[in-house]
């Protein structure tokens, strides 16, 4: 093609003449695949002796031709470069051949799945340290995911990290949701795993701009469902025969007074509860998904349910059982006891967060704390309904003060 030839010429610069020594700069203007690029090759000569269809300097004397020779010497440079990177990188463009000219070692170009698997490397080494297991898992997931992506759009194994653009993200995320049938919330997390890897890859220099500058991520709010203190009370109250019922009803209800996720209740030990300053039984752990230290107090709640299990033997606070099963078994308390809601462990959560602190007037930013959020911004999107209708109670209570 026409415009993969290269063209070296050489022009005057006059509007740097410098008119008491009689010279003007000479330029190299390399043009390739329609772009150029110009550059000094440190030459001076009286424009009166040029001679731009030779790309010569005239007439011929000593110092004339010494910077012919130069020229001569540029070109075939020059060329070289150009054969080099025709045989070693064929898609090459015009600052390549003037990096590669100067003797400046090109920068490797990376696919986007290669990133995506020298990022991976990086976490691999993380786990047990910042990362959980599960949490690499995931990105190996959305790895997979991209994968599917790439195959699906442009029907090879990868693409070139420097072609991402952001109409390849929203082309993602159009895939997630109409060919995959992502939910919001997954496909949202897919996309939040690829743009660190965007980020690592930025970080290292393999890409010069952010494809995800104008990009915002759909947001979708769901309704915060926990038990009412009515609810709450009930299942409190509930007893059940059956031993292995009675002990699944027990630790979700300690969790309702302490916020802990399955993992960290499983795996609860006798000495994770320590004396704290005040003289109060303190929780003392690390959080499973963040290992991030937490320490909190322990309710009279909690601390009963604590006393009821304080004879099990082992290291264990409480008997451990699987996810599954703990969630399929609240399902049948949830029925015995009336309510209308799909228990579950997290639902616990939920519970401590809205019920026991927020509707207690505990402020926002210990329940941020409380629940582990990295910023009170995120406790504040979830709970915002929470915190609507306790601003409604406490108005109300004062209109009624001001009629008095």
């Amino acid at each position: 093609m026409k415009n993969n030839i290269l063209y070296i010429t050489f022009v005057l610069d006059r509007v740097k003449y410098n008119s008491k020594k009689g010279i003007t700069p000479l330029r190299c203007r390399i043009t390739y695949k329609n772009v150029r690029k110009v550059f000094s090759p440190g030459l001076f000569i009286n424009p009166d002796n040029w001679d731009s269809k030779a790309q010569k300097v005239k007439p011929p004397n000593e110092e004339n031709n010494l910077i012919n020779t130069r020229i001569s010497l540029i070109k075939q440079e020059i060329n070289q470069a150009f054969l080099f990177l025709q045989v070693n990188n064929p898609d090459f463009d015009v600052e390549d051949l003037y990096s590669q000219y100067k003797g400046k070692p090109l920068q490797k170009e990376y696919g986007v799945i290669e990133v995506y698997n020298l990022y991976l490397e990086r976490i691999k080494k993380l786990i047990g340290i910042e990362i959980q297991m599960v949490t690499y898992k995931k990105y190996e997931e959305s790895l997979s995911h991209l994968k599917s992506f790439v195959k699906w759009k442009f029907k090879t194994s990868d693409v070139k990290l420097n072609s991402i653009k952001f109409n390849f993200i929203t082309e993602y995320e159009y895939y997630l949701k109409v060919e995959k049938n992502f939910q919001l919330s997954t496909l949202n997390k897919a996309i939040q795993r690829f743009r660190k890897v965007i980020s690592f890859a930025i970080g290292n220099n393999h890409l010069d701009k952010d494809p995800f500058m104008l990009y915002k991520a759909k947001r979708q709010k769901k309704e915060v469902v926990y038990l009412t203190k009515e609810e709450l009370s009930n299942l409190e109250k509930q007893d059940f025969e059956i031993q292995r019922v009675q002990q699944i009803k027990d630790l979700f209800i300690f969790c309702c007074y302490i916020v802990l996720g399955f993992k960290e209740m499983s795996n609860l030990k006798k000495t994770d509860i320590v004396e704290g300053f005040d003289g109060e039984l303190w929780l003392d752990i690390k959080r499973a998904k963040t290992q991030r230290s937490y320490k909190v107090p322990l309710m009279q709640q909690a601390k009963t349910i604590l006393e009821k299990y304080a004879d099990l033997e082992g290291d264990y606070t409480f008997p451990r059982m699987s996810n599954p099963k703990f969630n399929a078994y609240l399902k049948e308390i949830a029925d015995v006891a009336k309510i209308r809601k799909n228990l579950t462990h997290h639902l616990a959560r939920k519970t401590f967060a809205t019920t026991v602190l927020l509707y207690n007037d505990v402020p926002m930013e210990i329940v941020s704390e409380l629940l582990g959020h990295s910023k009170i911004s995120t406790t504040q999107e979830h709970y915002a309904k929470v915190v609507q209708k306790k601003v409604s109670e406490h108005i109300g209570k004062l209109s009624e003060k001001l009629k008095s």
